[in-house]
C-alpha cells in the first residue's frame, strides 16, 4: 500500500485493505504491522485516518458475527500530548448501505489490563484467544446498538501500552477514533453526526475522560450525551480500599502500568519495592483481568516494601499521581448518565458520589442514578435497557434531561426496563448463535 501526499489536506489514507478470503488467526497488536504508523505521522492534524482493514468479528472469538467491521489506524496523542497512533473497531449492521444517516455509539469496553491480548481490537476478532478478559463478553451489550442501527466505534482506549489507569490519554484517543470515523467513507458520517458515549467500570472511567476532554479537545464533534456506568471516581482511594482484598490484582495492574508513565512513582517503586514486588509488577503485565485477579487475591503490597506502605502512598510523587488521575477535575459540555450499585464490591459508592458532586459544582448536567440492590457486574446488564433508551433520546433530538440524584431499588423495575430486556434477549441469542441483528 503506497502513502500519497495531498495538496490540500497533506494526506491521503491508504487504501482499505479488504478481508482475506479465508479466516486466518489475527496477530496480537505488539505483533501486528497495522499498528504501525507510516513515518513522519506525528505532523499530521490528531484524528487523521491512516488506514483501515476489515476484519471480522465473533463472539469470544468463535462465533463470527453478522456485522460490517473495520479497523481503523488514526492519529492521536498520549497524556502528555506526545503525536502517536491507535486503533478503533468500527462497526454497522450488516445490512447498512452507509448512505443513510444513523448515530455513532462510541462504548468503550472495560480493557482494565496491561496485556495487548486484552485489547478490543485483538479480542472482538474471529480467532482471537483473550480468556480471562472482560471485552469479549462486552460484545452482548454492544450487539444492543447495532441491532439499533447505530454505528459503533470501539477505541483501544489504553494506548499500545496499555496503560490502564492513565488519566486525559483515554478521552484523546476516543475522540481521535470519532474524528476518524466520521471520515471513514464507508460509515457514511460526517462531523455533524449525533455522537453517544457508553462504558461500564474501566470503560466508564475511560467514558469520564472522554466527556472530560471533549469541550475543550475536540469541540467541532457532536456528543450528545454519554452515560458512564460505575466510572471509578477515584482510582488512588480505590487502589488503598482493594489492597489486600479479593480484587487486589486490579490496584496492581494500574501501578504496573502507570510506573512507565510516571518518573516520580518509577522511583519510589525503585527505592521501597523489594525484588519480590517488582518482580509480581513485571508478572502482572503479561495477564488478562481474571487472572491477575485470581493470582494476586488477598495480596497486601505493604509486604513488598521497605517501609509502611502508608508512608510510601504519602509520598509527594504518589500523591501527585493520585491528584492526576482524579476524575472530575473538568466540567463536561454534554449531558451525562451515571449508574452506581449502592454496595459495589469493587468501587466505592461514595468515590462517584464525589466525581458526581464535582461535575455538578462545574454547573454540568447530571442525571445521577444509585441502584440498591445490584453490585458491581450484575449492575452492568441490569442497567442496559435505561442507557439504551436514554441514548436513544439523545441521539433523537429530545429535550436535555434536568439534572438529578436518585437512588432505587433496582433500574430493572421500571417499564422501559421490563420492556428493554425483551429487545436485550434477543439480541443475545442472536449474538449467541450468530444470527442477523
Amino acid at each position: 500500500m503506497s502513502e500519497n501526499i495531498d495538496v490540500a489536506s497533506g494526506w491521503i489514507p491508504e487504501a482499505t485493505t479488504p478481508r482475506a478470503s479465508r479466516w486466518h488467526r489475527p496477530q496480537l497488536p505488539i505483533d501486528d504491522p497495522f499498528y504501525r504508523p507510516p513515518a513522519d505521522f506525528e505532523r499530521l492534524p490528531a484524528g487523521t485516518l491512516l488506514r483501515s482493514r476489515e476484519v471480522e468479528i465473533a463472539l469470544l472469538g468463535l462465533v463470527p458475527q453478522q456485522v460490517s467491521a473495520w479497523q481503523l489506524l488514526y492519529c492521536t496523542a498520549d497524556l502528555n500530548g506526545t503525536p502517536e497512533a491507535s486503533v478503533t473497531t468500527v462497526l454497522l449492521p450488516a445490512d447498512a448501505d452507509g448512505v443513510h444517516s444513523r448515530p455513532l455509539l462510541a462504548y468503550q469496553c472495560a480493557i482494565d489490563a496491561i496485556s495487548s491480548r486484552s485489547f478490543p481490537s485483538y479480542a472482538l476478532q474471529r480467532g482471537a484467544t483473550s480468556l480471562g478478559n472482560v471485552a469479549p463478553f462486552e460484545l452482548l451489550i454492544i450487539a444492543n446498538a447495532v441491532s439499533r442501527g447505530w454505528a459503533v466505534t470501539i477505541a483501544d482506549h489504553e494506548g499500545l501500552g496499555g496503560y490502564f489507569g492513565a488519566p486525559r490519554e483515554p478521552g484523546y484517543r476516543v475522540l481521535d477514533g470519532i474524528r476518524a470515523a466520521t471520515d471513514f467513507a464507508p460509515l457514511g458520517l460526517t462531523r455533524a453526526t449525533p455522537v453517544g458515549v457508553w462504558g461500564y467500570s474501566g470503560g466508564g472511567m475511560a467514558s469520564s475522560w472522554v466527556a472530560e476532554m471533549a469541550p475543550e479537545y475536540a469541540p467541532e464533534l457532536n456528543i450528545v450525551g454519554a452515560v458512564l456506568g460505575a466510572p471509578v471516581g477515584d482510582p488512588g482511594q480505590t487502589y488503598i480500599r482493594l489492597n489486600d482484598t479479593f480484587f487486589a490484582g486490579l490496584p496492581a495492574l494500574v501501578v504496573a502500568g502507570l510506573r512507565h508513565l510516571y518518573p516520580g512513582l518509577r522511583r519510589v517503586i525503585d527505592s521501597h519495592v523489594n525484588d519480590e514486588g517488582r518482580a509480581r509488577l513485571d508478572e502482572i503485565e503479561s495477564m488478562s483481568t481474571a487472572w491477575a485477579i485470581a493470582r494476586f487475591a488477598g495480596d497486601d503490597f505493604d509486604n513488598y516494601t521497605d517501609i509502611p506502605l502508608a508512608d510510601v502512598l504519602a509520598s509527594p510523587a504518589v500523591l501527585e499521581l493520585f491528584d492526576d488521575i482524579r476524575l472530575g477535575s473538568r466540567r463536561p459540555d454534554c449531558p451525562l448518565l451515571v449508574v452506581q450499585p449502592v454496595h459495589d464490591q469493587i468501587i466505592a459508592v461514595e468515590d462517584v458520589d464525589a466525581q458526581v458532586d464535582r461535575y455538578n459544582d462545574f454547573g454540568a448536567n447530571v442525571t445521577y442514578i444509585r441502584d440498591r440492590v445490584s453490585e458491581h457486574l450484575s449492575l452492568m446488564i441490569l442497567a442496559t435497557p435505561t442507557v439504551l433508551e436514554w441514548l436513544g433520546e439523545r441521539f433523537d433530538g429530545a429535550p436535555e434531561p434536568t439534572g438529578s440524584t436518585r437512588t432505587v431499588w433496582s433500574s430493572a423495575l421500571s417499564p422501559t426496563s421490563l420492556r428493554g430486556f425483551l429487545g436485550m434477549g434477543r439480541a443475545a441469542l442472536l449474538t449467541l448463535v450468530g444470527g442477523k441483528l
